[in-house]
């Protein structure tokens, strides 16, 4: 609680109108305080303070990236066996950033990021979508 305490002590005044201070004054139980945090605002500053940028992603807005993600992975598939032979190689698309998200290649991942023998070439797509 030292840790974020002045974001708590700000929350607590902007959400509910209660001074921290009432706590230490005996004003305010420490079950009510727990309640009060546990059902902050995922706008809150405690918020924020404890999960960084990921405090702004609804689930919504990661099924939203996944999808862009995957539509653009599905573009880069038509185009690339669609081309001609001669053709230079694409560039495998690179994902929506999600904050918090780990650095390993999946789904959606940067092309330097996939190695280019872990990338189907465009003779294994057509194979597979033929």
């Amino acid at each position: 609680m030292e840790e974020h305490a002045e974001a708590l002590e700000a929350d607590l005044l902007r959400h509910y109108g209660t001074d921290l201070l009432d706590w230490h004054r005996g004003r305010l139980s420490s079950r009510r305080l727990a309640v009060l945090v546990k059902h902050l605002p995922r706008d809150s500053a405690l918020v924020r303070d404890l999960h960084g940028e990921a405090a702004d992603w609804s689930v919504t807005d990661y099924l939203l990236a996944t999808a862009v993600d995957q539509l653009a992975e599905s573009n880069w598939m038509f185009a690339t066996v669609n081309q001609d032979e001669e053709a230079e190689t694409l560039e495998y698309p690179v994902a929506v950033r999600r904050p918090g998200a780990a650095d390993v290649p999946g789904p959606g991942a940067a092309a330097e990021d996939i190695s280019k023998e872990a990338r189907p070439s465009s003779v294994e797509l057509t194979r597979f979508f033929s």
